[in-house]
């Protein structure tokens, strides 16, 4: 087993120019990635971590319960440029990504170098470690592959980390107030959120719209506004003249230690840029039903989310942003609420859900008998579902319209969220 990760650059010598990653889980190997300088990438996994039926769960279809488990691990999973989606899911998109590729000096779409360079703070408890050729099993590599694997070339930059999305967002550890970018290998606690240089007052709007959820019975970690002279070590980046960041505390971290967790674009084997068309909340639902540890419990959670986007305005709950964590390492649970933000205020007529919940996206329609048939065709029992989305309208109509007045969501946005709120069918109208 080796500890600790060392981040390489390929050196590219020839045609067949081939580098190695191990993956580990929990200090368990589970296989080992080789990148070929073509762009092909192949996973393989490790004999011993195929037959561990008590193995530590990488990805829900590994999960020794899941059907054909083992066949999908018995071949490698190779794929062309891109990362398998399990695994290109751990790295950044859009803003995030660019800015790491250009410190690379590498290209956006070069994902085997980028999670190389990733690979010691993944979201989640996975760590990919580059090592020598040989120290590459023999089952990984054929003898033309073995002659060409190269040693690669220390990278010396200390602090890098990969948080999946678009926006820019940084893992930083908290002391006496400040927050300080964690030197690679140490875990951040907080994930911070600047403002964005496109849509104003973002972290208001996010900071008020969880608080909101959390008032409606959502799950949701603890949140913060930060100042932003208390950030310290940000990179050379634009940033509007606003005064606060959005912090929300790390729920794959916890006491320096990883909980493994993927989000339900790696549950459901999609790439990220089909986080909005390839996915829906039946899906996701009758995951949580069947996998989880509190099945039942999940999926009365995910309704009271579902039902508090469509209060919230909130368009943007796709794939990415809904995850299960692994706290015991091997069975899901729906993790904490994330990425709530009313994105009507940026998007202007925008009305409706990121995915199909059954009949209609539109959030105008949307009625507790689109609740019952998402219900039903999840095979969800609807008597155990309508009491808790009852019970999230009794939390936001008495709650809601005093504690947004002392919220310090832009004021503007305030008042497209209570138009809003009138504009819903009734049985959800605030």
């Amino acid at each position: 087993m080796i500890h600790g990760v060392t981040y390489w650059r390929m050196i590219m010598t020839n045609a067949d120019t081939v580098s190695v990653l191990e993956l580990t889980l929990h200090a368990t190997t589970v296989g080992y990635l080789a990148g070929h300088r073509d762009g092909r990438t192949t996973l393989t996994f490790a004999p011993e971590f195929i037959s561990n039926e008590a193995r530590p769960t990488f990805s829900l279809i590994t999960h020794s319960a899941f059907p054909k488990a083992a066949e999908i691990m018995a071949k490698p999973w190779v794929k062309r440029q891109r990362l398998h989606p399990v695994l290109s899911n751990l790295l950044p998109e859009g803003a995030l990504r660019d800015y790491l590729a250009q410190a690379l000096k590498t290209h956006s779409d070069n994902e085997f170098e980028l999670l190389t360079y990733l690979g010691r703070d993944l979201p989640g408890a996975l760590i990919a470690t580059a090592i020598e050729p040989d120290a590459v099993p023999g089952y990984v590599l054929d003898d033309t592959a073995r002659a060409s694997a190269t040693k690669a070339i220390v990278q010396n930059e200390k602090k890098h980390f990969s948080l999946a999305g678009v926006q820019m967002k940084f893992s930083m550890r908290e002391q006496d107030g400040r927050y300080h970018i964690a030197d690679s290998g140490a875990l951040g606690d907080w994930i911070i959120k600047t403002p964005s240089t496109t849509h104003k007052h973002v972290p208001l709007n996010e900071f008020t719209t969880m608080r909101l959820a959390k008032l409606a019975g959502v799950n949701i970690p603890d949140i913060r506004l930060v100042e932003m002279d208390k950030l310290k070590q940000l990179p050379a980046i634009n940033l509007p003249n606003e005064h606060y960041a959005f912090a929300i505390r790390r729920f794959d971290r916890q006491q320096e230690q990883r909980i493994h967790m993927e989000d339900f674009a790696q549950v459901l084997v999609k790439y990220p840029q089909d986080k909005y068309r390839s996915g829906n909340y039946r899906q996701i639902g009758k995951i949580l039903y069947d996998y989880a540890e509190d099945g039942l419990g999940d999926v009365q959670q995910l309704a009271r989310r579902l039902l508090v986007n469509i209060l919230l305005a909130n368009g943007d709950a796709h794939l990415k942003n809904w995850s299960v964590i692994y706290p015991d390492t091997v069975t899901p649970v729906l993790s904490p609420a994330y990425d709530i933000v009313t994105t009507r205020a940026y998007m202007g007529d925008e009305r409706e859900i990121a995915l199909n919940m059954g009949k209609d996206k539109n959030w105008y329609v949307a009625s507790l008998e689109q609740f019952e048939y998402w219900s039903g065709k999840t095979r969800i029992p609807w008597r155990a579902i309508k009491p808790h989305l009852l019970d999230t309208m009794d939390k936001a109509r008495s709650l809601w319209r005093d504690k947004l007045k002392e919220l310090p969501m832009d004021e503007e946005h305030k008042a497209g969220l209570v138009k809003h709120w009138q504009n819903l069918h009734a049985d959800f109208r605030v």
